[in-house]
């Protein structure tokens, strides 16, 4: 089992919406982890870029989601080893750039009817909206935190 890395800058807890059960998937013992919600939405990321069609533009549209859908998790557990705060603060702008990214790639998918139903993207750009908001009020909290 791997163990968890406590990062030397750590990311606030942000609402993050609650299972049938009323528990959060990513809140443990009253801990957030933004690393797991990263990758839950890389995951999240690989599924409406597999059912993009086999037209020019499907595969196109598909690699770009993936690449940049699925870089915020490994930026960010790039970040929780940065050798300075200028470094975290440098790796979270990466990761915040790939978010704001695939949500464009996201409202693309949708808007040119690419998948059967667009409304099924819609949590996955709440999701992107909320990971920004996380992304941006964490570099701005270790940009602070650095001063």
């Amino acid at each position: 089992m791997l163990k968890k890395r406590k990062s030397q800058y750590p990311i606030s807890n942000v609402q993050y919406p609650l299972s049938k059960d009323g528990q959060s998937p990513l809140v443990k013992e009253g801990i957030y982890d933004w690393e797991d919600r990263l990758i839950e939405y890389a995951v999240r990321i690989i599924r409406p870029s597999e059912a993009l069609p086999s037209t020019k533009a499907g595969p196109h549209v598909a690699g770009q989601i993936l690449r940049s859908g699925t870089s915020p998790a490994p930026n960010y557990g790039e970040a929780q080893t940065a050798e300075s705060a200028a470094d975290f603060i440098h790796k979270l702008k990466i990761a915040l750039k790939e978010l704001r990214e695939s949500g464009i790639w996201l409202r693309i998918i949708a808007k040119a009817h690419m998948v059967k139903s667009a409304s099924l993207l819609t949590p996955l750009l709440h999701e992107t909206d909320e990971l920004i908001a996380i992304a941006f009020t964490s570099i701005q909290t270790a940009k602070q935190r650095k001063s």
